[in-house]
């Protein structure tokens, strides 16, 4: 019996701690049961009776009203969509208003609040079960309308649903974000310059007020005599500056530097004397920001294209491999470093872009939908310029050429005059530019004829007569190789037959060149001096054919050649 007791009591026991379990999870922050709403006892009482023009039923319809009832200035009925539970019944009464008209105006200049975005479900939940989102299907109680920033500090603007006991559910802003609209308005109210407009002027007309249509010509024909006058200063500083690479530098400069100068002063002037409407705010800062991060990547990329010009002087004008390798190396790094500039300045911008004008809170659910299909046309459209672009980085960084080598292409012989994002320059040594894809000039063998030195050892060839004597034409040739500036090593310098047929011999001569260019100048003019030596000296060695004139046969001795011309010319007439 003891037993059959204590199991009883253990079972009450467990049943007590459950069902006082599920109770304090019922209760714990005012939930419901189903948590699709805050429970509340009451709603604005300070306020008095909610009008009947006031919605509440959907997030998107409690919006629309309360910006409607702003547009309307009946401040005292858009209160009511707002939950002024921190507040007291008399504050209610005494600060919904004011509250109400300061959020209007931080929602007008604040950020491009698009009410079409909300969701008109009374429960919020989010209809497209095609993305992403583990809440897709679910109802929710709370969502967000907007984040602001103040000092580096985020403040979001949402909505909850409330329910009072007997009555419908309703959206409200919620008391955390009510409890923020002063700071909010401090940061985001109008500017002092507004009150000094009239009020027939502060009407809305279209997306934008009245005064902002007259204002907005004017502040950018402002900002634009602002940055004429920052581009005259830079180019008369361009003058003024010793010629060099600082004036180059400072000239190339004078748009970007307008751009900035406008950026800064166009933020200032937002920040601190004039607020336009939201739509307005929002397009000029990421525009400003575009503009600044264009207008500094841009700097970066003078001041390297300067570096690039000033050591391509002191390559005196020619870009070749006559240069120590490590200038060679240095502007090739250069060329990879622009490149780079170039690219993090593209996408930093672009970045900072798409989240500025929030494209994936809005469009963003619908563009990832359709990622796999945007990048399989991004892929195919772009996949020759993306390989280019690669393949050029592989060539910066692994260098198997350098800006100014010296590289047999195709038979040519070119100089790399520069490697950019997707093609290369190459200057045949005629002074004509090859044009040749990265893809196209990786995928092809070439020799490159400096990338280890710039030395080459260089042959000619000579045909000369049997009868030449080699010894003294040696010595000829190492007198002359060795009266050449171009040739080095002298000790490598060799001459020799390398071939011999039934009327001449092949005379080969071997020198070391500083570079190729070069060698090849050397080779060509110790050939006319052995020439012209042979020419004047010993004419005698020039090859030359054997014609036989006499059918008598030398090598056969004279007896026999005898015989065989008696035979012949017995034989001639009877022919």
């Amino acid at each position: 019996m003891k037993v059959i007791g204590l199991w009883i009591v253990w079972v009450v026991l467990v049943a007590l701690v459950t069902f006082s379990s599920l109770c304090a999870a019922q209760t714990q922050g005012g939930e419901s049961e189903d948590n699709q709403w805050f429970s509340a006892d009451t709603l604005n009482a300070g306020l008095g009776e909610v009008p009947d023009d006031v919605n509440r039923r959907t997030p998107r319809e409690s919006v629309r009203s309360f910006v409607e009832l702003t547009e309307a200035e009946e401040y005292a009925a858009a209160a009511h969509l707002l939950n002024l539970s921190d507040l007291s019944t008399d504050e209610q009464a005494e600060q919904g208003s004011e509250l109400a008209m300061q959020l209007a105006e931080i929602f007008k200049r604040g950020e491009w609040l698009n009410v079409s975005n909300l969701s008109g479900r009374q429960d919020a939940a989010i209809e497209d079960t095609t993305v992403q989102d583990p809440r897709a299907g679910v109802p929710r109680r709370d969502i967000e309308i907007t984040s602001l920033q103040v000092g580096g500090e985020a403040y979001d603007i949402r909505l909850g649903r409330y329910q009072v006991e007997g009555e419908d559910p309703v959206w409200l802003i919620m008391p955390e974000s009510v409890s923020s609209i002063p700071v909010l308005y401090e940061e985001y109210g109008p500017s002092w310059l507004e009150a000094y407009i009239p009020d027939r002027f502060t009407s809305s007309f279209g997306i934008l007020m009245i005064w902002e249509w007259i204002a907005i010509p004017a502040f950018l024909l402002f900002i634009g005599l602002v940055g004429w006058g920052v581009y005259g200063f830079v180019g008369l500083t361009a003058k003024l500056l010793p010629s060099g690479a600082q004036s180059i530098f400072a000239a190339r400069i004078k748009v970007p530097m307008a751009l900035i100068v406008i950026s800064l002063i166009t933020q200032v002037l937002l920040d601190y004397v004039v607020s336009f409407s939201a739509v307005a705010t929002t397009t000029f800062r990421v525009l400003l920001i575009a503009v600044l991060a264009w207008g500094a990547g841009t700097i970066a990329l003078r001041l390297v294209d300067t570096i690039m010009l000033r050591l391509t002087r002191r390559l005196v004008g020619e870009i070749d491999d006559t240069k120590p390798r490590d200038q060679r190396r240095l502007l090739t790094s250069l060329y990879a470093l622009r490149r780079i500039i170039i690219l993090i300045t593209v996408i930093a911008v672009s970045v900072y872009v798409l989240g500025q004008i929030q494209l994936f809170e809005t469009l963003g659910l619908s563009i990832l939908a359709s990622a796999s299909v945007l990048a399989v046309l991004v892929g195919i459209a772009g996949q020759a310029m993306l390989g280019n672009i690669l393949s050029s980085f592989q060539l910066s960084f692994a260098k198997p050429i350098r800006i100014g080598d010296l590289v047999m292409f195709e038979g040519q012989w070119c100089y790399v005059e520069g490697i950019f994002y997707t093609f290369i320059r190459l200057r045949v040594w005629d002074e004509r530019r090859l044009i040749v894809p990265v893809t196209y000039f990786v995928s092809k063998p070439f020799e490159n004829l400096s990338v280890k030195s710039t030395k080459m050892y260089r042959s000619l060839e000579l045909t000369l007569h049997l009868s030449a004597d080699i010894s003294l034409l040696r010595e000829k040739f190492l007198a002359f190789a060795e009266e050449e500036e171009s040739v080095i090593e002298h000790h490598k310098l060799l001459c020799s037959v390398t071939g011999q047929n039934g009327t001449a011999q092949i005379i080969t001569c071997y020198l070391m060149t500083s570079d190729p260019m070069a060698g090849w100048t050397a080779e060509v003019n110790v050939r006319e001096k052995l020439m012209t030596f042979i020419r004047d000296n010993h004419p005698e060695w020039w090859p030359r054919d054997v014609v036989v004139i006499s059918h008598q046969d030398i090598a056969l001795g004279a007896r026999q050649g005898k015989q065989s011309s008696a035979t012949g010319g017995a034989e001639s007439p009877a022919g």
